[in-house]
């Protein structure tokens, strides 16, 4: 992650309405026979979200309208929690030991990154999380759920560090569960509020972009 971070999350009251996901950006050549070739430029996806506001009252209009500058628009990057798709497990079901498959133990290693991968039948993707929230991540080696003070996370980073006496053996899968938040930047340098009732306005746009290591 490059400087100017800080490690607070937008409003939640606010992202609630949020739209946006991941993009991704493939070179696609039609060749002269009729068919195609495609190439991936980039290896992982880039999220890109727009948390503009309907009809809000003033209070969350200053709380954003504070937010925005205390980031000083688009300098300062910050968590922003994706209302899909924010833990290791699916929608719906609670956070588990065994939901990510993070590593594999060889006796010595003792740093793990946090990973997410996404999968089919027909192929998969895994993206790093380095922003997961604090108390949340819990740890497993072979199924067997770790003690809180087996392990250290670093919360800004997503790296998880296993203390000596619980090293993985060799072979042994390491496993992780936890939610997360996504490190993203204001995508404007300007936010414009319209006033469409007493005590009450909207914004209409207000773009975030992920930011990538």
């Amino acid at each position: 992650m490059s400087n100017g971070f800080h490690e607070v999350q937008f409003p939640l009251r606010l992202s609630l309405g949020a739209s946006g996901g991941p993009g991704r950006r493939t070179d696609i050549v039609a060749l002269s026979n009729g068919g195609e070739t495609r190439n991936a430029r980039w290896a992982d996806a880039r999220r890109r979200y727009d948390a503009g506001t309907g009809l809000r009252g003033l209070e969350d209009l200053y709380q954003l309208t504070a937010f925005f500058e205390a980031r000083r628009g688009q300098l300062y990057g910050f968590r922003f929690r994706d209302p899909v798709d924010h833990a290791s497990a699916p929608p719906g079901q609670a956070v588990s030991v065994i939901d990510q498959q993070i590593g594999t133990g060889d006796g010595v290693r003792t740093g793990f990154q946090l990973t997410k991968t996404y999968e089919d039948a027909g192929g998969a993707s895994t993206r790093r999380i380095e922003k997961p929230v604090e108390g949340s991540v819990v740890l497993a080696v072979d199924g067997l759920a770790l003690g809180q003070n087996d392990y250290a996370v670093d919360h800004t980073t997503g790296l998880v560090t296993i203390v000596p006496g619980s090293v993985p053996a060799p072979g042994a899968i390491v496993t992780a569960g936890y939610e997360f938040d996504i490190p993203v930047r204001f995508d404007t340098d300007r936010i414009e509020i319209s006033f469409a009732a007493f005590k009450a306005g909207s914004v209409p746009t207000v773009p975030l972009v992920e930011i990538r290591p």
